[in-house]
């Protein structure tokens, strides 16, 4: 792999416009490609990265074909405490250039912007969805440190031994109950497929005669402490339950219930 193969771009406000933040990218204006822009440019001011993976495609020239999104733990959009640490938002490479090691170039410039951190921190899932898959993060050393609701867990590849390590802030089960009957969904707009994800699920709660509610998550302390699940960002209850942290279609959300025991009539 060489510097002709790739690039790794620093995105910012001064030059998005001129690339893309790979999500969506297709569908510029788009609610969902617009309200991430302006989420972007104001992560940006805290200390928010966003580096872009252009890949040579020949007569095609560079093509964005994965990005890594990353900011310090005071500042991050994750149900996690982890001051002192930079923590990865999301990592991502689509299609035919996975396993060709682009996921750990990007994971360098990571580790070049968190010096005289504590460490790195990233939320993942097993099962993937909308958050990364945990086996780049253990080829580059890092530690499952706890886990939460069975499936996700927090890594952490520490720099300094002495910091305190970070840690989940805490799922309370009964707060959600607060909500009342039906289905709510929180929502942020940190990610471009959001509004889709909202879309899906009010059609669903609508087809189903279920009682619905949408709840915009608007700044990080409510992300970090919303207290429903780690990611964060987007959520779904019903009947104040957690149901689900991403993009589902009817068959998803009824497997998810009846994997819960509930039927619906």
């Amino acid at each position: 792999m060489t510097e002709s193969e790739y690039k790794i771009i620093n995105v910012d406000s001064s030059n998005v416009d001129d690339y893309d933040l790979l999500c969506v990218k297709s569908k510029k204006s788009s609610e969902g490609y617009q309200n991430k822009l302006k989420w972007f440019k104001e992560r940006v001011k805290e200390g928010m990265k966003f580096k872009l993976l252009l890949v040579n495609e020949g007569t095609r020239g560079f093509r964005s074909r994965g990005m890594i999104e990353y900011i310090p733990g005071e500042y991050t959009w994750r149900g996690v405490d982890a001051i002192g640490y930079m923590v990865i938002h999301c990592i991502w490479v689509v299609g035919k250039n996975k396993k060709k090691g682009y996921g750990s170039k990007l994971l360098e410039e990571c580790y070049k912007d968190s010096k005289g951190m504590n460490g790195v921190v990233v939320v993942t899932s097993k099962k993937g969805h909308w958050l990364p898959n945990p086996k780049l993060f253990i080829k580059h050393d890092f530690k499952k440190i706890e886990t939460v609701q069975e499936r996700f867990d927090l890594y952490v590849k520490r720099f300094n031994e002495n910091a305190p390590f970070p840690k989940f802030y805490p799922i309370n089960s009964e707060k959600g109950k607060d909500y009342g009957p039906g289905l709510t969904i929180f929502k942020t707009d940190q990610c471009p497929y959001t509004p889709g994800a909202v879309s899906a699920a009010i059609a669903f709660a609508k087809k189903h005669n279920i009682q619905h509610k949408v709840i915009s998550i608007t700044s990080k302390e409510e992300a970090q402490r919303s207290g429903f699940h780690p990611y964060g960002t987007y959520c779904v209850l019903f009947n104040g339950g957690y149901i689900s942290y991403c993009f589902q279609n009817e068959k998803g959300f009824l497997k998810l219930l009846n994997e819960k025991g509930i039927k619906l009539e």
